[in-house]
């Protein structure tokens, strides 16, 4: 296992933070995919029918400033492999930090011993090789950030400072980080796959508290993004958190009613996210989703189209293929407030007699299409409601849809903002909900996994004082 030994010596800290040398290395490439060969190669000698591996290099810094002084500075290096072999039907997985060749080798043994004491399932196996990607375009998910740690922490002081200085009532910090890590992945199986991605993500974040007599609120902004030229300014961020959280200062409750419920882009991403848990694999092939049997139904209303975008350049979420190396699409979730399909894995389509949508791993760039109206348009359609800004616990129940989740906000009145509200929960049912949605605005949050702007609910269950 020579690419084995390789791989193993150029683990040490040293080599890992020097980007020059690593990630950006085209021979670090070469070497983690023939090392992952060599792992593939080692399960077929002790007998295994089939086999996946996957091998990660990451390093990355990280740093906290609070009350404009250092309070931590990190840099991680980690390393890991997972191996899954199937004998027949079979299957058995091990997974190790250590990359030595005999830590390795021991790795593919007990993955080996593991599926040989397991029962088979018909269901089980590595995806349908014509499923697999073959193109491998070129995505804009690596920017490495040459950022020192010196500079970091002047970052994270000058951050916290513009939010500490924005007001005399912000009261105390928890603080600013900057994050900033880079990973190098390799993956392969039996069938011919073997492919490796680079990707960084960057973030600036910051938390801060304030006072206004009795009362007192934290709140907090961040901005993350591959390319850290796509970051906010932190002098923004900063602002951007002292502002947040003066809005909250005097928060009241609100007794037990029902109104419209306009959820912040920040927060209606949860709201699909619910909707992904509902039509995943898993739940669907158990039995335990409130969307079982509902492929090609009015789920939305008819403005509603939901989709992935897997290929967007330089997002957070795009993929050429899934964790099975199944290729990803573009494709519909919802079109015209109708089902088209589910979120599917190599097993769960399997055991639902479908094929995987590249979805093991979870969905890519999830967006909904957005209106015309920006967020003060949407205020003045819902006039008297609830606008939610933070929400708390889970409180979904996956089978029946039942939705019960502690909100913290503000009330509206003739579509102006009136008072900042907590100690609140507010309820409803998902089927309901998802019908009842209004308008989509156009303040899409680009921060994460799933992309969407403001959803405003026509009605929903307000329970308080």
């Amino acid at each position: 296992m020579k690419a084995v030994d390789d791989i193993a010596i150029m683990t040490g800290y040293d080599t890992l933070t020097n980007t020059e040398n690593t990630v950006q290395n085209p021979e670090l490439m070469n070497k983690l995919k023939n090392s992952v060969q060599d792992i593939l190669d080692e399960a077929k000698r002790q007998g295994a029918s089939a086999a996946e591996a996957g091998l990660s290099l990451q390093d990355g810094l990280s740093v906290t400033a609070r009350l404009g002084e250092v309070e931590t500075i990190e840099h991680d290096c980690s390393q890991n492999l997972g191996v899954t072999v199937y004998f027949g039907q079979c299957k058995g997985s091990a997974s190790s930090t250590d990359l030595s060749p005999e830590s390795i080798k021991e790795t593919v043994r007990a993955a080996c011993s593991i599926a040989r004491y397991t029962s088979a399932d018909e269901y089980a196996g590595l995806p349908e090789k014509e499923w697999l990607a073959t193109e491998f375009s070129d995505l804009d998910l690596y920017h490495p950030w040459k950022i020192s740690a010196d500079e970091a922490i002047a970052l994270a002081i000058e951050c916290e400072n513009a939010a500490r200085s924005y007001d005399a009532e912000i009261s105390n910090s928890e603080g600013a980080t900057v994050n900033s890590h880079q990973g190098i992945s390799v993956m392969g199986n039996s069938l011919d796959f073997l492919q490796g991605r680079l990707s960084t993500r960057h973030s600036l974040s910051c938390s801060v508290l304030g006072q206004r007599g009795d009362s007192m609120q934290r709140d907090y902004w961040y901005t993350v993004a591959r390319n850290a030229l796509g970051l906010e300014p932190a002098v923004e961020v900063g602002k951007k958190a002292a502002e947040r959280t003066l809005q909250r200062l005097g928060a009241r409750s609100l007794s037990t009613r029902q109104c419209p419920v306009l959820y912040s882009a920040e927060m209606a991403s949860s709201l699909l996210g619910s909707l992904c848990g509902a039509i995943s694999g898993g739940n669907l092939y158990r039995k335990s989703s409130f969307l079982l049997d509902a492929l090609n139904t009015q789920i939305f209303p008819e403005f509603i189209h939901i989709y992935e975008q897997p290929h967007l350049l330089g997002a957070l979420g795009s993929s050429i293929y899934d964790g099975e190396g199944v290729a990803t699409l573009a494709r519909d979730l919802v079109r015209d407030g109708v089902l088209q399909g589910y979120i599917l894995s190599t097993y769960s389509a399997r055991k639902l007699g479908l094929r995987s949508t590249g979805n093991a791993g979870g969905v890519h760039n999830l967006t909904i299409t957005p209106s015309e109206l920006d967020f003060e348009a949407l205020l003045r359609q819902m006039n008297t409601g609830l606008l939610v800004t933070e929400l708390m616990g889970q409180g979904v129940n996956m089978v029946t849809g039942d939705y019960s989740r502690g909100a913290a906000g503000f009330w509206v009145e003739n579509g102006v903002i009136q008072y900042p509200v907590e100690e609140i929960t507010i309820a409803g049912n998902l089927k309901t909900m998802f019908k009842n949605i209004v308008a989509i605005g156009n303040d899409v949050d680009t921060r994460g996994n799933t992309r969407t702007g403001s959803i405003l609910v026509e009605q929903m269950s307000i329970a308080g004082q």
